[in-house]
């Protein structure tokens, strides 16, 4: 894939200082080649924003329209990592790598539910915390 065919713009672009970030709607011109992957759009949005740290900048909703050769979405890049922790869902974080989620199983939920039902008051919060580590 050649990079010189690919060309970024950026529209409706505005700076959310309640949020600490920048966020706009990133068009991607990619005749006749594949859409970018997330970690190159990053790199290239973190060259032409002068961001130090590609991880600030959050990638969704990119769409190809039917036929290719074009590609658009949203993207918010944020003052710094805390930033970026305290607005965005768990699971876009997880999906950037940003934190790790840990799941129980769905035998073990069952279980914790079960034990939690058979007793009442502090001692529910105390059997449902048992099995943290």
């Amino acid at each position: 894939m050649t990079a010189g065919k690919t060309s970024i713009k950026v529209r409706q672009f505005f700076t959310n200082r309640l949020l600490n970030r920048k966020q706009f709607v990133v068009d991607i011109l990619h005749p006749g080649q594949p859409s970018l992957s997330s970690a190159q759009l990053k790199e290239k949005l973190a060259e032409q924003f002068k961001v130090a740290n590609p991880q600030t900048i959050m990638l969704t909703g990119f769409k190809t329209k039917f036929g290719g050769g074009k590609s658009s979405g949203f993207a918010n890049i944020y003052d710094s990592i805390q930033d970026i922790k305290l607005v965005e869902a768990k699971h876009k974080l997880a999906r950037n790598k940003l934190i790790t989620l840990k799941k129980d199983g769905r035998r073990l939920k069952k279980e914790k539910k079960n034990r939690a039902a058979a007793v009442r008051g502090k001692e529910k919060t105390k059997v449902k915390g048992a099995n943290k580590k």
